[in-house]
């Protein structure tokens, strides 16, 4: 769980403080931080998601502008089974869980 830490920032010269604001001329606005490893970790999950999305979004594209010559059905749905399986094993390589089917 990400823990948000509330301090005061002055909309003029970006000064932060906590947990008051001070006596000067500034003003002061709450903001929140979060602590730098909670940051990173959201970084390498969004990552993760934006390329397994590419990866997925690949896949949709090429099933969407897919055409099979009559007769040829079978055979290119079966090469979109395997590039799908292929995309479900990277990603579940990368530390993503295969999605359940």
């Amino acid at each position: 769980m990400t823990d948000y830490v509330q301090a005061w920032q002055c909309i003029g010269c970006g000064r932060i403080e906590a947990p008051q604001t001070c006596l000067g001329i500034c003003q002061d606005r709450k903001v929140r931080f979060v602590r730098e490893p909670d940051h990173e970790a959201v970084l390498v999950q969004a990552r993760r998601a934006q390329s397994r999305a590419a990866l997925l979004e690949g896949l949709v594209r090429q099933l969407a502008r897919t055409t099979p010559r009559d007769g040829e059905w079978e055979r290119s749905w079966r090469a979109l089974q395997a590039r799908a399986r292929a995309a479900l094993a990277a990603a579940a390589a990368d530390g993503d869980p295969a999605p359940a089917s």
